[in-house]
């Protein structure tokens, strides 16, 4: 009789599993949020929105930052409010649909309602009708009334401490809600005004003089500067860096002036590409671009990072690349002791020719642009060996500490670029660090995720006591790093600044006396030089050097002084941007208005 229970209840728990499993299958991710009534929804899995794919709901209205003139028309009447309160709540409308939606997996049942824009559909959220949740949020109107008015009024109150404005992107100005010339602005987006980069100037159109007075603590009017190129090439090395000031969000656009090189490297592959990353966050373009290659007879491996638990690896879309893979290999140990160290390389070997490396992940915040980034492409069958020898170390099952250092010369003469390639863990790279440091005569600028490791620190206070100029950008969100050392720089006197953009400054970089590049997948800290899985380079070229130090200076001037002594926070106001991108910026669990940095005051 106890068998017999004991297979009962294992049959029912098999059938509540198959059930689950259909329901999963018949249910689609939302990657988009067009707006709190418009949203794509990616049935066929490619990954892409595709203009049947753009689905409306029925039935039901919702306050949005672009309504109609008729929905204008007929809402300031009937609710006594103004258009501009009607865009304040489609601000916070579209923050809702985003957190309740995006991202997630949803039911849908077509209707036979269509139109120009979309397909008309009700779909459902863990059971439950979107367009009830939409509805009892307040920003819902269902046959022209709000339904919830309590929590529309609370929301309307919220909405009138926002003081949005409206930033032109490829002017670098901003307007009122209500001004024609926001209005015909292409690259433009809807933020509140605290949210302003610093040197964003005002509309003389639509803002008066006094108001620009009211705003002089955040706005400069000593830099009001394009930025600079962002790709250099000097003969067989090209540099790229990203501005992270101007991509507020993430996308799978793959518009970057790196993603679009990475493709067209991808493109013309004709025997192998070698990939060793972090982790791959599927976009689109990039996995077509590799199917293909594969389909044309090009021989793809791939070496990755995966956790002692590989529930808690960082990038899911690993699997993407493993099927295109002759051969694949992750750094996953038996022994949970090795979990603290990881395969954090971002290189790509190109037919045994060509390497593309440097800072960026593969993901839709490193190929978007949305994090800082840097990457070269060294087009050297030489480096490219030295590479490949790495490579194939890992691909053999030796990672970390079980590596051996190469034998092959790691310093390179290319056209006018010196280049010195490091590996960690076996080349113990901060000694090279730290002799540049050491021998510099006028200045050293860091454009940096963190600084922890201690021997540099004490080098860059050392170097700043002697005189020289020592500046340091670093990511906002590593002043609360468990051995950060920036409070330490600083009460040395090293001015170093955090940033106060959305995305990550995940570049790894010093400049030094317009002549070195120190540059790659490595930090600034003990695990990089000791325990993972890296790359590092030093470039001699004085053009090049000079490049990145007027980028450097653009970062410097654009960030406010006020970030020299305050920390500014990940996610919060202080984070141009990081209230309204659907990323946990500070990996707390919560995201944008849900987060306590966010929330309207």
């Amino acid at each position: 009789m106890k068998n017999f229970f004991t297979s009962l209840i294992l049959i029912l728990l098999l059938l509540v599993f198959s059930v689950f499993n259909i329901e999963h299958g018949k249910s689609k991710e939302v990657l988009e949020v067009f707006s709190p009534t418009k949203i794509g929804i990616d049935f066929n899995d490619d990954r892409i929105i595709n203009s049947d794919e753009i689905i409306c709901i029925e039935d039901i209205e919702s306050f949005s930052l672009t309504p109609t003139d008729k929905f204008v028309e007929t809402y300031t009447n009937k609710l006594g409010i103004t258009a501009n309160d009607i865009i304040n709540l489609g601000y916070l409308a579209q923050e809702f649909a985003q957190k309740e939606i995006w991202n997630r997996r949803v039911t849908v049942k077509l209707t036979p309602k269509t139109s120009s824009e979309c397909r008309y559909a009700d779909i459902k959220l863990n059971g439950i009708e979107y367009s009830k949740i939409l509805t009892h949020s307040g920003f819902g109107i269902k046959n022209g009334d709000i339904i919830e008015k309590t929590k529309f009024e609370q929301e309307l109150e919220k909405s009138k401490k926002l003081h949005l404005v409206v930033l032109n992107h490829n002017s670098n100005k901003y307007h009122t809600l209500d001004c024609e010339y926001g209005k015909l602005a292409h690259d433009k987006v809807i933020l509140p005004e605290k949210q302003l980069p610093k040197d964003a100037l005002p509309c003389r159109s639509c803002h008066h003089e006094e108001e620009k007075l009211n705003r002089n603590n955040i706005i400069p009017v000593s830099y009001n500067k394009p930025s600079p190129q962002l790709v250099h090439s000097d003969g067989n090395i090209t540099l790229y860096y990203t501005d992270f000031t101007k991509h507020l969000k993430p996308d799978s656009n793959c518009q970057t002036n790196e993603c679009k090189a990475f493709i067209k490297l991808v493109n013309e592959a004709k025997d192998t590409i070698d990939i060793a990353i972090y982790g791959y966050d599927e976009v689109p373009i990039i996995t077509t671009a590799l199917q293909n290659a594969q389909k044309r007879g090009v021989r793809i491996r791939f070496v990755y990072d995966v956790t002692h638990n590989p529930a808690n690896t960082f990038y899911k879309n690993n699997s993407v690349i493993e099927k295109l893979s002759s051969e694949f290999r992750s750094d996953k140990s038996n022994t949970a002791t090795k979990s603290n160290m990881i395969m954090h390389n971002k290189f790509v070997i190109f037919d045994d020719s060509k390497v593309f490396t440097g800072s960026m992940n593969f993901s839709k915040t490193g190929l978007s642009g949305y994090d800082e980034n840097d990457v070269i492409i060294i087009n050297s069958k030489e480096v490219a060996n030295l590479y490949k020898h790495e490579f194939e170390q890992m691909l053999s099952g030796k990672f970390h500490k079980d590596k051996f250092q190469h034998k092959l010369s790691n310093r390179f003469q290319l056209g006018n670029t010196g280049l010195e390639v490091y590996f960690s863990p076996q080349d113990k790279s901060s000694k090279r660090i730290i002799e540049l440091i050491n021998s510099s005569k006028k200045y050293i600028y860091m454009p940096t995720f963190l600084v922890t490791h201690q021997g540099i620190s004490n080098a860059l206070i050392d170097a700043f006591k002697r005189g020289i100029d020592v500046k340091i950008i670093m990511d906002a969100n590593n002043t609360s790093t468990r051995n950060t050392k920036h409070q330490l720089l600083r009460e040395n006197g090293v001015p170093l600044k955090t940033e106060n953009y959305a995305g990550k400054l995940h570049s790894k970089t010093m400049i030094i006396d317009d002549k070195y590049i120190v540059m790659g997948s490595m930090n600034f800290s003990n695990s990089g030089e000791n325990k993972n899985d890296e790359n590092m380079l030093v470039l001699t070229n004085t053009s090049l050097a000079k490049d990145y130090r007027e980028f450097f200076n653009y970062l410097w001037q654009i960030i406010p002084d006020k970030y020299l002594k305050y920390n500014a926070r990940a996610e919060s106001y202080d984070s141009i941007g990081s209230c309204n991108d659907g990323i946990d910026n500070n990996f707390n669990g919560k995201i944008d208005s849900y987060d306590e940095g966010c929330k309207v005051k």
